[in-house]
């Protein structure tokens, strides 16, 4: 079971980290389910982007695993401390953990005016599909999806 104080910490980086325009935000709730189950994965960062518990997180990871593929779900860092490159150590970090895991595959799926896709793809991600029009704004707009592969 999830502790309240990691719980908060993943929250605290949610709510600073997602414009509420593009709806891409978990709920406590979700994100709390999601994690008592046991094939999902935290990763949870300081400022160094070392790994912590809980505590003053900038940004996480979060992943679920079904055999030998791994759905990287969410990735933030709070908008203070982009652009020093915590996005990258982190999602670094993750990619090690999924391969030792025994993760060969990661997939990602996000909208397609997403500014974070320099990250994945410097990273190695390679697109592999697109789902028109599957994301919505808050104001209506629809988005296209791309969906991203990685082999590890």
């Amino acid at each position: 079971m999830i502790g309240e104080d990691t719980l908060d910490a993943v929250m605290a980086v949610m709510d600073a980290g997602f414009d509420p325009h593009w709806r891409e935000a978990w709920t406590r709730e979700q994100v709390r389910d999601s994690l008592e189950m046991p094939s999902t994965f935290l990763l949870l960062a300081d400022r160094t982007a070392k790994p912590i518990r809980s505590g003053a997180a900038v940004g996480f990871v979060l992943s679920r695993q079904a055999l030998d593929e791994e759905e990287l779900l969410l990735i933030a860092v709070t908008p203070e401390e982009r652009g020093q490159g915590i996005g990258g150590r982190i999602l670094g970090d993750y990619l090690l953990a999924a391969r030792a895991r025994g993760v060969r595959r990661v997939f990602l799926e996000m909208r397609a005016n997403n500014p974070v896709r320099s990250l994945y793809t410097r990273h190695g991600f390679v697109p592999i599909g697109t789902r028109p029009r599957y994301y919505r704004t808050s104001d209506g707009q629809a988005l296209d999806a791309i969906t991203f592969a990685r082999h590890l």
